[in-house]
């Protein structure tokens, strides 16, 4: 590759690097020091961020048990029993969303 210099080596590279910022004035270093402060700190803040409320609160689970020599005229009675609380829940829900409605005017 003809348009690289003929010194071409990692200890010329970094010979040159160590050139080029021995020759700074005061004021490049701070500069550069709080850049690379700045950019620290956000890249800090990223990875404590990401940490901040990731998992997911418990949950408590209620099962309920019921005894193994059930017959399946009370299977189908517990069924009922819950579908029917299941749609008066359905039917207040939907009685709780009309009230809104009226008092919104729609």
């Amino acid at each position: 590759m003809s348009w690289f210099p003929s010194p071409v080596s990692p200890r010329a590279a970094l010979a040159d690097f160590r050139a080029f910022l021995r020759h700074r004035e005061r004021e490049h270093w701070i500069g550069a020091a709080l850049a690379v402060l700045v950019t620290m700190i956000i890249v800090i803040e990223f990875f404590v961020d990401s940490q901040i409320n990731t998992a997911p609160p418990p949950r408590m689970v209620y099962v309920e048990q019921w005894r193994a020599d059930r017959t399946d005229a009370e299977i189908i009675a517990d069924q009922k029993k819950h579908q029917a609380e299941k749609e008066a829940a359905a039917k207040e829900r939907q009685r709780q969303f009309q009230k809104l409605e009226k008092q919104l005017g729609m």
